[in-house]
């Protein structure tokens, strides 16, 4: 659960896409500007302007409503010039607005997924041959980026680290600070944050400016035409980035991932430390596990309640997936009971979705915007069908661990932090055990009865620590 944290002044999106469009006028002599917000988990806008005679398009990127990493927007826009300067194609940086906190990119065409869970869900994620190609290539861009030298981005403010734990660990670390300042308190983070600390490897493929959040590109074709998202860009250990893939398929299909770890490293130079992956896919999703988990606690305006916890959900299930596979845990499989009979709640859910779908367009609730607020009602009928069996399964396991009965779930949850401040490794197995019944329960209401075995709120982290093996053999 979260503490909440010192109250932030509330953000009007009206009142900051108009102070974007003067801030263009006054500065950038643009006119007839409009800006259309996109659909994605932080305020990104498409906006149009005449400038010097010509109508132009820019990519704006503006800060996020609640912390979901730990890096200042500024902090993107200096790195991401230095990639630029270094070569890398990457959207110009046309200007920085300092109030509200926005970058204004050129536009670049291209195709990408969104990155949200539930438009896979719903969609699915496909990769075409073009996009494949383009994946392909990417793969050597990556590697133009990590050859680039590290006292660049050191200039513009990235931390240089200073021993192995800094380079293998300094960016959890500071997803773990910026938990602690929220008033964080999960039973999953403590955990995994006690796991990643005692199981540190030595890193073995050298040091790096790292995209953070590897695979993002926009591509034309079979052409890259630039990288793109550099947020929590930073120095750390090469695997750190190629983990994001495994982070981040199926669920955004990334393709064949050995084909494209055999071609970054011969990019690269760099022989792939299978285990140090490993290691970093469990810390790169335990990162992605802060953002959406604060998310469920914020109130400001443009939130996602529902993307946010459709990911606690299936990033913490997966990263106990890639830490069971380095430790050789074996996790349980569990079903879905029959629905619990929730009428009366059904009925005004319902009334609820139908009012919400009646809501009137207009600049600030556009139809993907409405669709994000139905949602809410629908899960929320969704997790009542299984509620007693969801709570009621999670303070049974809690009771066998510790020997003590909870009164409810915070209890309980109370409870497991208590059991794990005194655990020591031989309790790992049973840790990580209850805390993935515990996700996979939440991705089984999510996927909803009857669903297939490959539903994406299901899908499993892809082995890897058996290509390590067939390397060595080789």
């Amino acid at each position: 659960m979260i503490k909440q944290a010192d109250a932030t002044l509330p953000r009007d999106p009206a009142t900051e896409e108009a102070a974007i469009a003067a801030w263009l006028e006054r500065e950038l002599g643009c006119s007839e500007v409009t800006i259309r917000r996109m659909h994605r988990w932080r305020p990104i806008y498409e906006a149009e302007a005449v400038r010097d005679g010509k109508r132009e398009r820019y990519f704006l990127k503006g800060e996020r409503t609640w912390p979901t990493h730990p890096y200042p927007l500024k902090y993107e826009c200096d790195v991401q010039r230095v990639l630029s300067q270094s070569g890398i194609r990457v959207p110009e940086i046309v200007a920085w607005i300092p109030d509200p906190a926005t970058i204004v990119m050129e536009w670049v065409e291209g195709g990408r997924d969104a990155g949200l869970i539930q438009q896979a869900i719903e969609s699915g994620s496909q990769m075409t041959p073009d996009r494949w190609h383009a994946s392909l290539t990417y793969m050597d861009r990556l590697a133009e980026v990590h050859a680039i030298p590290v006292e660049r981005f050191v200039a513009a403010g990235a931390e240089a680290p200073s021993d192995n734990a800094d380079l293998m660990l300094a960016n959890f670390e500071r997803f773990d600070a910026m938990g602690r300042d929220a008033g964080i308190s999960d039973p999953f983070l403590v955990f995994m944050g006690d796991w990643l600390r005692r199981k540190c490897p030595q890193n073995l493929a050298g040091s790096a400016f790292l995209t953070g959040d590897c695979g993002q590109f926009l591509s034309d074709g079979p052409e890259v035409t630039c990288l793109m998202d550099f947020e929590i860009g930073h120095i750390g250990d090469p695997m750190r980035d190629l983990s994001c893939y495994r982070g981040r398929h199926p669920i955004e299909n990334m393709g064949d991932l050995p084909a494209l770890f055999e071609r970054y490293a011969k990019s690269s130079g760099t022989p792939i430390d299978w285990h140090g992956m490993a290691f970093h896919t469990v810390a790169f999703l335990t990162e992605a596990y802060y953002g959406p988990l604060i998310g469920l606690h914020d109130e400001g305006p443009g939130g996602d309640w529902v993307e946010s916890f459709v990911q606690v959900a299936i990033i913490g299930r997966r990263a106990l997936e890639a830490l069971a596979e380095m430790e050789g845990i074996a996790l349980d499989e569990i079903a879905l009971p029959e629905p619990e009979q929730t009428p009366l709640e059904d009925l005004a859910l319902a009334r609820l979705s139908a009012e919400i779908s009646r809501l009137p367009d207009h600049d600030q609730m556009q139809g993907w915007q409405r669709k994000v607020l139905g949602s809410l009602p629908q899960m929320l009928a969704n997790i009542g069908h299984y509620s007693r069996w969801r709570d009621d399964s999670y303070l049974a396991d809690i009771a066998e661990l510790t020997g003590k009965a909870c009164g409810g779930v915070a209890d309980a949850d109370q409870s497991l932090q208590g059991f794990i401040a005194n655990a020591g490794p031989q309790d790992d197995a049973a840790l990580v055990r209850i805390l993935h019944r515990k996700l996979l329960r939440d991705c089984l209401i999510i996927a909803g009865p009857n669903a297939s075995a490959d539903h994406i709120a299901l899908a499993k982290i892809e082995p890897v620590l058996h290509l390590a093996k067939e390397a060595r053999a080789g």
